[in-house]
């Protein structure tokens, strides 16, 4: 497994990482799923455990994923490992009435830090994500203040910030204008490339690239058909529509040919391509078993840049489109 250093900080990742929001299970606020279904904690705890015997040091979540179920899991197999980097958000919480509320006040992120720390039984988190805070909640400065707090508390070693889906720009560039923060979390993908303006701009200063979705909800995999479907429960059942899922896998076509002369499956040029930028310093595939695991480390090959460049134009072609069709869906 590659390993590479995570901007300016002393932190070295496993070029493949663990996202861990699926192994948090099927939890819903309100109507809305905010999971990806059924999960058994057997299965999850055996996919942490291959994804370190494979060379994975790197692992994210969120105390938001599975209501904090995911981190407890973490915690469960992991605890303190000095040998493993651990990354958790902040920043989404359920109401009353079900509904998510965005909080990033300085109560509410110094509360949650000391949750989470329980759960994941660390004495510090390595890295700590405003789970998608935008421009006002940056501009207000609690949530600045607060992270500043807890890394001069010692409860966080670094801190950043997982940026907006389909608009990352704004918060990237108002962060890296003031030198705040230490990574960012972005989509990238062979769909989405929205994200691809920032990478050498925010790597020359020093952040850590987190690059995830790098399968974009598992359609990047070659599992899916135009009429695949999802439970209840999934949060995919809203985001990957019938329509998406045609269009996607339409376009998609022109791309596979690269992966099939490599001799590797879909999953891992997808993973390959995403890998091929330099300025990246990990990706987190969703991971619930533990031959996902497997999968997601094995074939991650160094692309052409004659593969990496027709992906590109094929982004500002047919891809661009698709990626619209997704912001409908939120």
């Amino acid at each position: 497994m590659e390993h590479r250093q995570f901007g300016s900080t002393d932190l070295r990742v496993s070029v493949v990482g663990f996202g861990a929001w699926g192994i948090g299970g099927p939890a819903m606020a309100g109507s809305t799923p905010i999971g990806w279904g059924e999960v058994e904690d057997g299965v999850s705890e055996q996919a942490l455990r291959t994804a370190v015997d494979r060379g994975i040091n790197f692992f994210d979540t969120a105390d938001f994923y599975g209501l904090g179920h995911s981190e407890e899991l973490i915690g469960r197999i992991l605890g303190n490992r000095a040998d493993i980097v651990i990354a958790t958000k902040v920043g989404h919480r359920l109401q009353g009435d079900g509904s998510i509320a965005l909080d990033y006040s300085r109560r509410h992120i110094v509360q949650a830090c000391e949750h989470s720390l329980r759960r994941l039984k660390r004495d510090s988190i390595d890295l700590y994500q405003l789970h998608s805070a935008r421009m006002v909640h940056l501009e207000a400065g609690e949530c600045l203040e607060a992270l500043d707090r807890l890394r001069e508390a010692g409860k966080i070693r670094y801190w950043g910030l997982s940026l907006n889906t389909f608009h990352p720009r704004p918060e990237a560039h108002f962060m890296m204008e003031r030198g705040l923060g230490h990574g960012f979390q972005l989509v990238l993908n062979i769909l989405n490339q929205r994200a691809l303006p920032l990478l050498e701009k925010a790597a020359s200063r020093g952040y850590g690239i987190i690059a995830r979705m790098p399968l974009q909800f598992g359609l990047l995999s070659g599992k899916f058909t135009a009429t695949s479907a999802f439970t209840h429960n999934d949060h995919r059942a809203f985001r990957l529509t019938p329509e998406i899922l045609g269009a996607s896998l339409s376009a998609l076509e022109e791309v596979w040919p690269r992966a099939n002369r490599l001799g590797i499956s879909k999953a891992a040029f997808s993973l390959s391509y995403v890998a091929s930028y330099p300025e990246v310093s990990t990706i987190i595939s969703g991971i619930k078993t533990p031959e996902q695991a497997l999968q997601n480390t094995t074939d991650i090959r160094a692309l052409e840049a004659s593969d990496r460049q027709a992906i590109e134009d094929l982004f500002q072609g047919s891809f661009e489109r698709i990626v619209e069709l997704m912001e409908q869906r939120g």
